[in-house]
């Protein structure tokens, strides 16, 4: 059974409205994902995705989420299989404090974000919080310590970040369009290179 990416009420209610496009890894990047939320969790307890992904894009669509599927699927179908690795236990700092795995900038991985922009800008669906690829950092968040005071983020952010003598990787062969509608996560798997 698919396990849900966010599952609270508070983060579902936030999420209302939007999709997004995500990888889920499933082997050593996964396993790694959840010794370092376990980690994390143990200095403190914050809101944290309920499962490791990678985003690669965040739409509001609520209206046309039937186009967006059908430009996903499009994509997905011309998309081979993408490759991720971890380089390091990292952060986003102050305002967001965000405990993150950041990932590797592989080839395959480049090339999916950018065949996405491009089959997008064809398009005008709305995007959230689009960054071009050169300002993207390709993560997994594993937790959100946005509301933690700037001493226990401090700790927290000592206590994760590094880098790592052996760096995970995994080949990722499906995606998957998430979208929020009242109160409940919603999801299509899409494989890649079909």
């Amino acid at each position: 059974m698919r396990r849900p990416f966010m599952d609270t009420p508070e983060q579902l209610a936030s999420l209302d409205g939007q999709q997004y496009l995500v990888l889920r890894p499933t082997a050593a990047v996964a396993q790694l994902y959840e010794v370092e939320q376990d980690a994390a969790l143990r200095h403190v307890r914050v809101p944290h995705p309920h499962t490791g992904h990678v985003t690669l894009r965040g739409f509001f669509e609520p209206e046309r989420r039937e186009q967006l599927r059908d430009l996903i699927r499009s994509w997905a179908g011309r998309q081979p299989p993408i490759d991720v690795a971890v380089d390091a236990v990292d952060v986003f700092p102050s305002p967001w404090q965000i405990v993150i795995l950041r990932l590797a900038r592989r080839a395959s991985l480049i090339d999916a974000y950018s065949s996405l922009t491009a089959a997008l800008d064809r398009t005008d669906v709305r995007r959230l919080g689009e960054l071009s690829l050169d300002e993207w950092t390709f993560h997994l968040s594993i937790v959100y310590g946005t509301d933690l005071a700037p001493d226990r983020w401090a700790a927290l952010a000592r206590a994760s970040v590094r880098d790592l003598p052996v760096r995970p990787s995994e080949t990722i062969s499906e995606a998957e369009l998430v979208w929020y509608e009242g109160g409940i996560e919603h999801a299509e798997v899409f494989p890649l290179g079909g």
